[in-house]
């Protein structure tokens, strides 16, 4: 037991597997008169060997304690054992390990627990009368995003399986049983709670729509941006085109990821992964550069010239993601592949992109955090320059026109700088479903809302223009 903990602690996946394996052969060859218990540290242990038939066996056990003739102070788990098992005069050995915290996937085990039960000399399965695995659980075990699932340790193959097992449990119980056919090691998984059909259903059509919509009015806006001499020399413009033509390339290969998925082409599927992943990450650059651009024209604004600006944007836009791509590829290729659309259902229709959890999060969560940190600050002083500058120009009456047109920049602003993107980080809890609903508009739309941005800037270009015509006509009359 002392070099099963000293494992537990600083042991890997494999090491700990091996040590359970061994710890259970060697309770199950020990001599037992009827019961024994006995605990350290992460491990408590309980034999029982029946004097007579076997009537059925409940065991209680806390951190420290474990007994089948009294419920034990504390008490974790307790485990009802049917008569059906029939062990005769072998040993029913009870293990309770606390395995070390070192889960790097988005499955958690509730409270690093697992119970083992096994009879020495046979194989118990198939039970009709089921075993009953009760573990307590407080409020605080798990978040509104997750729920409880019942599993058991597969030796074979070192992962989880529900096989045999089935979860009973309701929201808001304070305890989970586990009835299981079978003997062997048990667990909880907290798991990510599903998203009903209905509802992903529905998010599917929005974002096929939306898309579908922006993909459209982006590629006008490009031509409009091309056909328009004056509009081509106007930096903020081209800054604006380059966002733009980032948003092309996601939905251009976003939208028939699915189909590709389906088609069973690892090239074409690897492909599509890696131009999503790409032109995600040069939409998250872009959406930085246009907080940076607004930076220079709302603070510096008497120097902001800066030698080759556009060359210099553009490296950082497009260099930067295709710098993070490459490595991805050339450190581990198989990074993209296919992946579930619903990641709490593995069998569920399937897209091309990133499989490596730690890559995803770290490469497009991590990164747009610090990006939608950033913009939102520049918001922030966008937001403060535009009411000082109305406070310095209104003499006690309130312009509506003017307020309009304010509200209208700070929405176009907060457009381009991919603030709404942010709602995905309050898309949990109570707000799991109205939070990916507002996410999902607002994001499969922003291309609308950037051609919307384009034409008030057209317009704002054109009277400029012949605002300018007008004086000088004027000038030279006089």
């Amino acid at each position: 037991m002392e070099n099963v903990n000293k494992i537990l602690r600083n042991g890997n996946r494999q090491d700990t597997i091996e040590a359970m394996e061994s710890l259970e052969q060697v309770l199950q060859a020990t001599e037992v008169n009827e019961t024994s218990s006995m605990s350290l540290n992460n491990v408590v242990v309980f034999l029982h060997r029946p004097r007579g038939s076997f009537a059925g066996l409940q065991i209680s056990a806390s951190d420290s304690e474990a007994t089948s003739d009294k419920t034990v102070t504390n008490s974790r788990v307790s485990v009802h054992l049917p008569s059906e098992i029939n062990v005769g005069l072998n040993t029913v050995v009870f293990l309770m390990l606390t395995l070390p915290g070192t889960n790097k996937t988005s499955e958690v085990l509730f409270e690093n627990r697992l119970v083992g039960l096994s009879v020495s000399g046979r194989n118990i399965s198939g039970l009709q009368d089921r075993v009953n695995i009760t573990m307590n659980m407080n409020s605080a075990a798990m978040n509104e995003t997750q729920k409880p699932s019942c599993v058991f340790l597969d030796f074979s193959t070192q992962n989880y399986s529900t096989d045999g097992c089935d979860t009973m449990w309701k929201p808001g119980q304070s305890h989970i049983t586990c009835s299981c056919d079978h003997l062997t090691y048990f667990g909880v998984l907290l798991v990510s709670a599903d998203l009903p059909p209905e509802h992903l259903e529905i998010l599917s059509y929005i974002s096929l729509i939306g898309c579908s919509l922006s993909l459209l009015v982006l590629v006008l806006t490009v031509l409009l941006f091309m056909s328009k001499r004056k509009v081509r020399a106007d930096v903020s413009m081209k800054v604006h085109i380059n966002l733009t033509v980032a948003l092309i390339l996601l939905n251009v290969h976003f939208l028939p990821s699915q189909t590709v998925a389906a088609l069973s082409s690892p090239g074409l599927c690897l492909y599509i992964a890696l131009a999503i992943h790409y032109s995600l990450l040069a939409t998250f650059s872009w959406m930085a550069l246009e907080g940076f651009h607004l930076y220079l024209l709302l603070v510096r604004v008497f120097n902001i010239y800066m030698r080759r600006y556009m060359l210099k944007l553009s490296v950082v836009g497009w260099g930067v993601p295709a710098v993070i791509v490459s490595l991805v590829v050339v450190i581990d290729r198989d990074t993209y592949g296919t992946v579930p659309l619903d990641s709490s259902k593995p069998n569920s229709t399937e897209i091309c992109y990133i499989v490596d959890h730690t890559v995803k999060m770290v490469t497009t969560v991590g990164v747009f955090s610090l990006v939608f940190l950033y913009n939102l600050i520049m918001l922030g002083v966008t937001i403060r320059r535009v009411v000082s500058l109305r406070r310095r120009k209104q003499s006690g009456h309130i312009d509506h026109e003017t307020a309009k047109r304010d509200i209208c920049t700070l929405l176009g602003v907060t457009a381009l700088l991919g603030v709404p993107w942010g709602l995905v980080f309050f898309s949990f809890g109570y707000l799991t479903v109205p939070g990916l609903y507002v996410f999902c508009i607002l994001n499969s739309l922003q291309g609308v809302f950037i051609f919307i941005w384009f034409l008030m800037s057209l317009r704002k270009i054109g009277n400029s223009a012949a605002k300018t015509s007008s004086i000088k006509t004027q000038s030279s009359n006089s």
